[in-house]
């Protein structure tokens, strides 16, 4: 579905590599985690698979084409993009935000129609409570579930996601990730996400691929990662949900 062959990205006059030579199957239905702190090239990564980052070499395949030999415009229109920031219109209602790539790829009306209120109804906000609100009647968590609604409007078979939760308070965000990777599951969505977050990868990731200075240094199973990590970064990742777990055991057997 998705593949990256000796893809580099060099940034500036100095020649800096954010990306460095990295290569990456990823098959239909999969769900990919690109694992590592700030500055190790996963959101770089991201964005060079649709061309909001154009590679400085190597060769990307989607859907079995060159990336390099399509038009950038169609070829976002084609996979589903969330991030952070969700970025909704705040002029636009909630209908009018999620019909926005159907309305530009010129679907009819009603169509357009039927698809925004199948999909309110998808990420449990009901469209005659949510159709006719703005952006700012929303909360954190609902603004997220309008962003996801969006980014599968014209029924992409690819999604990318940029921290898609990092924003949202713990409760929401758990209820979120559960509620994504049913979707997920139910529309054999082939998905790659980046996060900074150990437990978020695990819980969600069918691989997660661990990336360092722009390179990548491990991959696995989130099993393979628990178990047998096979680089000592990824090793170190991997201590934190650990350490967490031991402390709320210790905690939970504490008596006051």
């Amino acid at each position: 579905m998705i593949s990256l062959r000796q893809v580099s990205k060099v940034f500036g006059p100095s020649g800096t590599h954010a990306v460095r030579e990295i290569s990456l199957e990823v098959q239909q239905g999969e769900f990919i985690v690109l694992l590592g702190e700030s500055g190790s090239g996963k959101t770089t990564t991201l964005k060079m698979i649709n061309l909001l980052i154009e590679p400085s070499a190597g060769k990307i395949m989607v859907e079995g084409r060159d990336t390099s030999a399509m038009d950038p415009v169609q070829l976002r229109r084609r996979i589903g993009y969330v991030f952070q920031g969700i970025g909704l219109f705040p002029h636009m209602s909630v209908g009018e935000n999620i019909a926005v790539v159907p309305r530009l790829l010129q679907w009819e009306a009603q169509r357009v129609s039927q698809r925004v209120d199948e999909l309110l109804e998808l990420v449990n906000l009901p469209p005659e409570d949510y159709r006719t609100r703005l952006p700012n009647e929303l909360s954190g968590g609902q603004k997220q579930r309008v962003g996801l609604a969006r980014a599968l409007a014209a029924k992409p078979r690819i999604m990318l996601m940029d921290e898609p939760f990092g924003a949202l308070d713990p409760l929401t965000r758990d209820t979120l990730q559960i509620e994504f990777k049913r979707l997920q599951q139910l529309l054999g969505l082939t998905v790659v996400m980046v996060t900074h977050d150990m437990m978020e990868a695990l819980l969600m990731a069918d691989r997660v691929i661990v990336m360092q200075q722009g390179c990548i240094v491990a991959s696995g199973t989130p099993h393979d990662l628990l178990t047998a990590p096979t680089h000592p970064y990824a090793a170190t990742l991997i201590q934190t949900p650990k350490r967490q777990a031991d402390r709320l055991e210790d905690l939970a057997k504490q008596r006051n």
